[in-house]
């Protein structure tokens, strides 16, 4: 990689950082520049401006991470429906990044610039259609295996299981403990088992 490439790639770990702990309203240039040790002119020869960093943010760091680390082994598991559960577990608990107290970077980001911003918008968009597709297609999987009954809508339990991560995500934030992640695992468990 050469230095420019390392010097993007800085900008972009560092401002995801940043704006997963702050938000990306509360995040200013100065502030990634501050804690990168870059010039304000690097900055501005990688980005036009906080938006064009914003979106490589979700597009380069968010979407390129969730493929690798999540979609992929969940697309190839043997079996899908454990390997759902293990995805959330893996978000939940075991994921060394996400903190309880700053909840899911996807999600913060949806709520708080989806409504404001159309490109925001499309690009999580993307992502959280990826989520969904890789599920359903997981699911369909497992029924072609006869792991789910033939009857499940697997678009349906996609769209459930994302939003019950998102809304506890959201708990989580709100009392700090991870008591409801163990809950809603413990219920999600239920679910998949009665899908079969």
């Amino acid at each position: 990689m050469g230095k420019a490439a390392a010097t993007r790639l800085t900008i972009l770990q560092k401002a995801f950082e940043l704006i997963y702990i702050n938000g990306y309203q509360s995040t200013s240039i100065d502030d990634i520049i501050a804690t990168t040790q870059v010039t304000k002119g690097a900055f501005f020869y990688h980005f036009k401006n906080k938006e064009e960093m914003g979106l490589a943010v979700i597009n380069e760091m968010m979407e390129q991470t969730m493929g690798k680390m999540l979609l992929e082994p969940l697309l190839s598991s043997e079996n899908p429906l454990n390997a759902i559960y293990e995805m959330m577990e893996y978000l939940l608990i075991q994921d060394p990044y996400l903190q309880i107290k700053y909840g899911c970077p996807t999600n913060n980001l949806i709520q708080e610039m989806a409504p404001l911003n159309e490109k925001f918008n499309e690009a999580l968009a993307k992502i959280m259609n990826q989520m969904l597709l890789a599920m359903e297609n997981a699911i369909e999987k497992a029924k072609d295996l006869d792991l789910v009954k033939a009857e499940v809508n697997s678009k349906e339990v996609s769209i459930f299981i994302a939003s019950g991560y998102g809304g506890i995500r959201n708990l989580g934030k709100l009392y700090g403990t991870s008591n409801y992640y163990q809950a809603y695992l413990k219920a999600l468990k239920s679910y998949l088992d009665s899908l079969q």
